[in-house]
């Protein structure tokens, strides 16, 4: 069955939702790191400033338009720093440097998209989910691939270091293309230099919803989840963050800007 319409959902950033790897870590005398006293409130490596590191392209979760930083993450982040009564600075990380960890040394947070694995988590804290994201294929109109194993020996796109890549090489396809960001990927696709692609619901539906001849061939229930990245000695900084995700959720907002985003709950 050709899919053509996928469901977006947003993870209820409550009370019965455990709280992911909340670690306190301590840190000798000589670290610089910023202090991770909760009850103190977050500290910033910018006094006055949120500081976030995001993987620019993603639509539609980041991107930039009219000059400026919009997008689904970026709006989040932007009521993190509303909440902290700070200004909002965003810094364009690669999502290697991300997903990795080193993004603690230029900023506070990161919000890119980012899924909660495992691996992730030994090198930094997620914040509580606030997206559920599975993962698609998607090809053109009479291309022959329908499931993974028409795709098997078909050039197939993925970003480089996501989750997307990652199950490509799990399922054993022998032609993976990886690319930098997404927008080249989907790219990519448009312009015949791969016979499909394989990555996350939200960004490559999002990619393809006013492309006529493309389509979502098939979808694989992988429990991803997505959640704000936070450096593992910044306890502190963790309770904001969930501490808005929670608000935005319990006042209807989460669901206002899915809506806003992605035309759907």
């Amino acid at each position: 069955m050709r899919l053509t319409k996928k469901r977006f959902a947003t993870t209820l950033a409550a009370t019965s939702v455990a709280l992911l790897a909340l670690t306190a870590c301590g840190s000798d005398s000589g670290s610089a790191e910023p202090s991770a006293d909760a009850a103190g409130g977050p500290t910033f490596l910018n006094a006055g400033k949120l500081t976030v590191c995001s993987d620019i392209p993603y639509e539609p979760f980041e991107f930039v338009k009219g000059g400026k930083n919009v997008g689904f993450d970026m709006d989040i982040a932007a009521e993190i720093a509303k909440d902290a009564k700070v200004e909002l600075n965003v810094i364009d990380a690669s999502f290697d440097s991300i997903e990795s960890g080193l993004f603690k040394s230029q900023c506070d947070i990161a919000i890119s998209s980012l899924s909660i694995t495992d691996a992730r988590a030994k090198k930094m804290n997620f914040s509580t989910p606030y997206m559920d994201d599975d993962l698609v294929l998607i090809s053109k109109d009479g291309s022959g691939i329908t499931d993974l194993a028409t795709a098997k020996d078909k050039k197939v796109g993925v970003q480089q270091a996501t989750t997307g890549e990652k199950y490509a090489k799990e399922q054993g396809l022998s032609n993976i293309v990886g690319y930098e960001d997404a927008g080249l990927q989907t790219q990519a696709l448009l312009a015949g230099q791969v016979d499909a692609l394989l990555g996350n619901q939200s960004v490559l539906g999002y990619a393809i919803k006013d492309k006529p001849g493309y389509a979502v061939v098939a979808d694989f229930k992988t429990g991803e989840q997505l959640g704000v990245g936070v450096p593992l000695e910044q306890a502190a900084t963790l309770e904001l963050v969930n501490g808005t995700l929670k608000r935005l959720t319990d006042s209807g907002e989460m669901e206002e800007l899915t809506v806003k985003w992605f035309g759907e709950k």
